[in-house]
């Protein structure tokens, strides 16, 4: 019997994720490369490219890197998909941003 939540969604997303990278051999890295991949040729919205573009930039990877994933799959899934893909990373790189500001704002004015 499963717990209630307000949040039913998200907490197994997150239970799903954890499940993947304990099971999986592959460094951090390279999973969120991969990771990128599959939303890329699922045709993924800016949303699920968040929950991997921040993990992916703390990680220390790279815009280069993002885009030589897309340059990658872009035979196998399609102009259209890569360049909706492109569109979504450029969103979510965003609102990453704008979450990073808010965050360091909040910060200072609780400093000051």
């Amino acid at each position: 019997m499963s717990t209630a939540s307000e949040t039913p969604v998200l907490d197994t997303l997150a239970a799903m994720t954890g499940d993947s990278l304990e099971r999986c051999g592959m460094d951090p890295n390279m999973l969120l490369l991969v990771r990128i991949a599959a939303l890329a040729a699922s045709d993924a919205p800016p949303l699920s490219y968040l929950a991997h573009i921040d993990p992916a930039l703390k990680a220390g990877l790279t815009a280069e890197q993002l885009q030589d994933v897309l340059v990658a799959v872009a035979p196998i899934v399609g102009t259209a998909r890569v360049m909706t893909a492109a569109g979504n990373i450029t969103r979510a790189l965003g609102v990453a941003i704008a979450v990073a500001e808010a965050e360091a704002q909040a910060e200072m004015d609780a400093m000051g």
